[in-house]
């Protein structure tokens, strides 16, 4: 079980691997992307990280896009993360902030997260319990529901009760919504502001978010017909949309995201 570790030193960008058998983690040393660096207060410094982030590696979910995201987003806001890719249980429950990004069938991502002993406990006790703030995207957004009907029905987390159905766009509207498209806040939740006047997001899915209670939609989009774009209930929130790929609509959510305490 391993560790990714991204840290910005000096000139360099240092990737730490850490093990659980070992208490020496491995380091590469690479050179900077300006896009990649974690933000730092000082460029010479190697200061404690503000916070730590779990970005779970579970093998479902496009995970460097979202670290390369998140490490811009915080660079931007001129914040301290340090971004973790894992899967391990104790790292979960010991970090700040937790993202579960999600490609593919909800059937397959779902046993994915299941196949690392402990994983699921884990970010349940972190945020369901102990109220870490927690964004999952796309398939990761879907799992939050009781059930998705992707290849069967498969249950999911059952953190926002509601099922995951086939998505039934308007006339002429191919399958799946695929592409960029506006989304409407529906509530003044913290992660969704000031993403400008008309902001829009990037899309790839065929099955959406059906909430038992429609307060729990944060925000909507249209196919022709309205669609869940984001859902919240306490410290947890979910886009269907990808923010990783979504510009500077995108980044400013991930910002958001790190600045948000619920």
């Amino acid at each position: 079980m391993r560790v990714y570790q991204f840290r910005h030193l000096g000139t360099q960008l240092e990737v730490a691997v850490l093990t659980c058998a070992g208490p020496r983690p491995s380091t590469a040393k690479l050179n900077p992307v300006a896009s990649t660096a974690i933000a730092s207060t000082s460029a010479n410094a190697y200061p404690a990280p503000m916070q730590t982030l779990a970005l779970l590696d579970y093998g479902s979910g496009n995970v460097h896009s979202a670290r390369r995201a998140l490490i811009e987003a915080a660079r931007l806001a001129s914040i301290d993360v340090d971004v973790r890719l894992t899967d391990d249980p104790e790292t979960v429950r010991d970090a700040d902030r937790i993202v579960l990004p999600g490609v593919g069938h909800f059937a397959q991502c779902m046993s994915a997260l299941q196949s690392p002993a402990g994983l699921v406990d884990a970010i349940t006790e972190a945020s369901m319990e102990r109220g870490q703030p927690f964004l999952g995207i796309c398939v990761g957004m879907q799992l939050l529901s009781d059930f998705g009907a992707e290849d069967g029905n498969t249950r999911g987390l059952g953190w926002i009760h509601g099922a995951v159905l086939p998505i039934e766009p308007g006339p002429g509207l191919a399958v799946p919504h695929m592409g960029w498209n506006a989304i409407t806040p529906l509530m003044p939740h913290p992660v969704l502001a000031d993403l400008g006047p008309d902001p829009h997001a990037y899309f790839v899915h065929s099955y959406s978010f059906v909430p038992e209670d429609e307060t729990h939609i944060a925000a909507s989009t249209s196919y022709g017909t309205p669609m869940v774009a984001a859902v919240a209930d306490g410290p947890i929130i979910g886009t269907q949309f990808h923010p990783e790929k979504s510009q500077a609509v995108g980044l400013k959510l991930l910002s958001n995201f790190l600045q948000w305490t619920p």
